[in-house]
C-alpha cells in the first residue's frame, strides 16, 4: 500500500464524496493507503499542500483568488468538483412551512463572519431579493461554536452544514427552512486541489481512478448504507441523522456524477466573489482550474 495524504479544510458531511474515498474503500483497491487530518480553525488546506505535507485537500476554487490578487500563481491547481451547489442550510427556532427569506430581515441569525461561506450566504440573500444588511449577524466562531451558540439559545436562525442542522432536528432544538444551495443554483462550491507536480504522479492517476469511482456510489447507493460505512467519522453524530442529512445532499444534486470543474460552475463563483467585493478580475478558468488526471 502506497501513503495518500488527504486534508479537509472542514470537514462534515457535505464532503462525503471525499469521505467515502476512504470509507467506501476505494482507495484501498487501488492500493492507497489514506492517511487524513483537518487544518487548524481558521487555516486552509492549501497551507499544508503548499509545505509539501500532504498530497491533496479538500478545498474551494475562491482559494485561488488570493494567490492570484497578491500578483502570485497558485501553487495549487483545484482539478476536480466535490459539491456543485451550496450546502448550508438556514434552521429556525420553530417549524415554519410558510418560511420565506424576508423573514431574515431584522432577524438574529448565527452565521459564519466570513470566508466562503458568508460571500456565499451573502449572495444567496441578493438572489432572494433582501438587503443582508437588514439581518443582524451573531458570529461566534467556527461550525463547532455557531451550534453551541444557537443551542445555547443564541438567534431566531442559523446558517449550517449539514449534518448539523439535521441533528438540531433530532434533538428538538430547531427545524430546517431552507436550502442556500436551492437560491443560488449549480455552482464551483468546493473541489479538490494538489499541486500540477503531484497530478503528473502514477498516485494522482490511481486516486483519480478511486474517486470517479466514488462519485457514482454517492449517486447509486442508498443514503443508510453510505452513513453506515461513514459513521466512525462522525461520533457525534446519530446514524439516522446521518443517513438523513446524505440523503437530502444526494436530491438536492450537490453530488453530480461527473468528476471536472465545468466553466459555467466556475464563473457562477466568480459572480458570487464579485458581489461580495473581493474579486479584483474576473481570473480566466486556466488560472484556477485543471483537468483531472487521466485514468487509462
Amino acid at each position: 500500500m502506497e501513503k495518500i495524504r488527504i486534508q479537509f479544510t472542514l470537514f462534515s458531511a457535505f464532503y462525503s464524496p471525499l469521505i467515502s474515498t476512504m470509507s467506501g474503500g476505494f482507495l484501498k483497491e487501488e492500493g492507497l493507503d489514506p492517511e487524513w487530518s483537518v487544518s487548524p480553525p481558521g487555516v486552509s488546506a492549501i497551507a499544508a499542500l503548499e509545505a509539501g505535507e500532504v498530497d491533496v485537500i479538500q478545498s474551494a476554487l475562491s482559494q485561488g483568488f488570493n494567490s492570484l490578487a497578491k500578483g502570485e500563481t497558485p501553487k495549487a491547481v483545484h482539478f476536480a468538483q466535490i459539491n456543485e451547489m451550496d450546502g448550508f442550510f438556514l434552521t429556525a427556532r420553530e417549524a415554519d412551512p410558510d418560511f420565506t427569506w424576508d423573514k431574515l430581515e431584522g432577524a438574529e441569525v448565527v452565521m459564519f463572519k466570513g470566508g466562503q461561506p458568508n460571500a456565499m450566504f451573502k449572495y444567496a440573500c441578493f438572489k432572494a431579493g433582501i438587503d443582508y444588511d437588514k439581518l443582524v449577524p451573531v458570529t461566534p466562531g467556527g461550525a463547532a461554536d455557531i451550534d453551541k451558540a444557537f443551542r445555547e439559545g443564541q438567534g431566531q436562525y442559523v446558517q449550517q452544514q449539514g449534518p448539523y442542522p439535521q441533528q438540531l432536528e433530532k434533538d428538538g432544538v430547531g427545524h430546517v427552512v431552507a436550502e442556500v444551495g436551492r437560491q443560488i443554483g449549480p455552482c464551483g462550491f468546493s473541489s479538490l486541489a494538489a499541486t500540477r507536480e503531484w497530478l503528473q504522479t502514477d498516485m494522482a492517476k490511481a486516486f483519480m481512478r478511486a474517486y470517479k469511482k466514488t462519485r457514482v456510489y454517492m449517486n447509486e447507493t442508498p443514503a443508510a448504507e453510505i452513513a453506515r460505512a461513514e459513521k466512525s467519522y462522525f461520533p457525534d453524530i446519530d446514524e439516522d441523522v446521518l443517513a438523513d442529512c446524505i440523503a437530502t445532499y444526494q436530491k438536492l444534486g450537490c453530488w453530480t456524477s461527473h468528476v471536472e470543474i465545468t466553466k459555467p460552475a466556475y464563473d457562477v463563483i466568480l459572480d458570487v466573489f464579485e458581489h461580495y467585493g473581493t474579486l479584483k478580475e474576473r481570473y480566466p478558468y486556466e488560472m484556477v482550474c485543471a483537468e483531472p488526471p487521466k485514468t487509462d
